[in-house]
């Protein structure tokens, strides 16, 4: 395997390149985000938190879908609009508890199928679409999904609470399939039965209510290394990724599956004590997880195998979303 032309390849992938405007919307928001009443977290994390002055608090997340796989595929658009905007509650300890959605097209049959695969993510995953608005002359399609859930304030996973000394964890779904009309996209959920599904998806909250995950997210359209890569940005830390640790389904090519949104897949941090524990419940709901690395304080993100080892992002001056908290 030659490092550095990953560590490339993972650089200009499009999945982690796409997030580089971010910090540029951030910073015009930076004049009111003073002005916001009870948020806990805004942006930089899979979900804002809302604090509504009880044990709990509201999560609220949204997520457009690349135009790009809307065209190869609407009704798998619509289905992911259902999926991503699930894991970004569940990835943050929460459950979710219902969705709207932002739909523009002028082509009925695009339509038809986009409503079609938001309609049976619904039936997957047991969480209701109660409104939205529609777009019906646009020259395009598009689709975008909001969210909200509810978790317990002080079960929450977060993505800037990683600590130096912590190790790594990553967990998949490995009973899967790479998606229609993208090499990036492991379907783990369209051919289970919801029960399976659920279960799965569910499986953070467990893990933020036993309180042994220090941070987390989902594995989302960067990849693995590039979500770990924004974790490490918010938190202010770096990381150490033992690549020969990373488990890969079989006849998926490494670097593929590096950039792969996973469908169900997790990050996180933990203290060395407590990652046996993280990997048992997952374990018990049929993910596969495994230590991977460490966290430590040079805000550098390396991988490394058996022969050499090479930096992917230097925070020092390199930017994923150029979101850190202060």
């Amino acid at each position: 395997m030659d490092l550095n032309k990953l560590v490339q390849s993972i650089r200009d992938f499009e999945g982690v390149t796409r997030k580089r405007p971010i910090a540029d919307i951030v910073k015009m928001f930076e004049t009111v985000r003073s002005e916001y009443s009870g948020t806990i977290v805004d942006f930089g994390d899979d979900a804002a938190v809302i604090d509504i002055d009880s044990d709990d608090v509201i999560l609220f997340a949204a997520d457009g879908i690349w135009g790009k796989l809307l065209r190869a595929s609407p009704w798998w658009a619509g289905y992911s609009s259902v999926v991503v905007n699930i894991n970004d509650i569940s990835a943050m300890g929460g459950r979710p508890l219902a969705m709207v959605n932002v739909m523009s097209s002028n082509n009925k049959a695009a339509c038809k199928e986009m409503l079609k695969g938001i309609t049976d993510g619904i039936k997957k995953f047991g969480v209701p679409m109660v409104g939205g608005h529609m777009h019906p002359d646009t020259p395009y399609s598009s689709l975008s999904v909001a969210i909200i859930g509810i978790a317990k304030k002080d079960c929450l996973i977060r993505s800037d609470t990683a600590n130096s000394g912590d190790v790594i964890i990553v967990a998949y779904d490995m009973d899967g399939k790479i998606g229609p009309n993208s090499p990036y996209s492991w379907d783990t959920t369209s051919f289970k039965e919801p029960k399976i599904v659920r279960e799965r998806f569910l499986v953070m909250q467990t893990i933020g209510e036993r309180k042994i995950a220090t941070a987390g997210k989902d594995i989302s359209n960067p990849g693995t290394i590039g979500t770990l890569g924004m974790l490490c940005e918010t938190s202010k830390i770096g990381a150490s990724v033992d690549l020969t640790k990373i488990p890969v389904p079989d006849g998926i090519d490494f670097g593929q599956w590096l950039k792969v949104y996973p469908a169900t897949g997790y990050v996180l941090t933990a203290k060395p004590d407590d990652a046996d524990e993280c990997i048992r419940i997952f374990k018990d709901v049929g993910i596969t997880a495994v230590v991977v690395g460490d966290i430590n304080d040079s805000r550098k993100l390396e991988i490394y195998d058996e022969k050499e080892r090479a930096t992917v992002f230097d925070f020092n001056i390199d930017d994923i979303t150029g979101i850190t908290t202060e």
